[in-house]
């Protein structure tokens, strides 16, 4: 409410006055990862916190468009593409990702798990989304496939597929959807076949070979023009 105060502490502390160097009276935004924003004020700073006073109502914005969730099996990733991939999917508007556990990326370390909730929260105040990515545990692709069969829209990254534009041009809208993509080695014959059985539709990404991360990220951007595109025909 306006007056209300907020103590910020912490990691949030140390950036504001540390990275940011806001001092006294300066004007800042807080946002809950929930939609709620509000306008305050830094209204002193002592050793371990500063105090902003609100200076309006709060607002409470919900997401616009298709929901998107995205499944990829990204365990075995090194070198700070598993990184990548969680910050670009954070721009890009993602509402969820779930690590998959297929039979080529079997396990995730739990030091990924802690790293990426901390890459997720540096890129939602860089692009100043309102709504969290939310990171799932790790699911095994067994757990997966009621997903895919309660979903309208899923699709499954796939080589030598029917070009995913194509696919995307006969679909209609949906509140929500999921992208798969399988880990380095791309999932097994097997694999493909439960999720398709479970209602995936395979779609092709071009003809040469991409990376994890490449082939998520040229999903999740394509989709999201799409759901743009079809929220302006409605």
């Amino acid at each position: 409410m306006q007056g209300e105060i907020v103590r910020v502490e912490g990691d949030e502390f140390w950036h504001m006055t540390k990275v940011l160097r806001l001092g006294l009276n300066a004007r800042v935004e807080l946002f809950n990862g929930t939609g709620g924003i509000v306008e305050g004020c830094i209204q002193s700073i002592d050793r371990n916190a500063s105090v902003v006073v609100a200076l309006e109502e709060p607002k409470v914005l919900c997401p616009n468009g298709i929901q998107w969730h995205i499944f990829t099996a990204f365990g075995s990733l090194k070198g700070g593409r598993a990184d990548w991939l969680i910050e670009k999917c954070t721009e890009l508007g993602a509402n969820s990702i779930t690590p998959l556990l297929s039979e080529r990326s079997p396990s995730i370390t739990d030091n990924r798990v802690d790293r990426s909730e901390r890459v997720i929260l540096a890129s939602i105040k860089q692009c100043k989304r309102l709504h969290k990515m939310a990171f799932n545990h790790p699911m095994k692709l067994q757990k997966f496939l009621p997903f895919v069969s309660q979903s309208k829209l899923s699709f499954l990254a796939a080589a030598d597929s029917t070009p995913f534009l194509s696919i995307l041009s006969s679909s209609r809208a949906a509140n929500s959807g999921l992208l798969i993509v399988g880990p380095e080695g791309d999932f097994t014959e097997e694999e493909v076949k439960l999720m398709v059985d479970a209602g995936a539709t395979p779609v092709g990404l071009g003809p040469c070979r991409l990376r994890v991360e490449t082939a998520t990220i040229a999903m999740l951007s394509t989709v999201m023009l799409w759901s743009d595109a079809l929220k302006l025909e409605t």
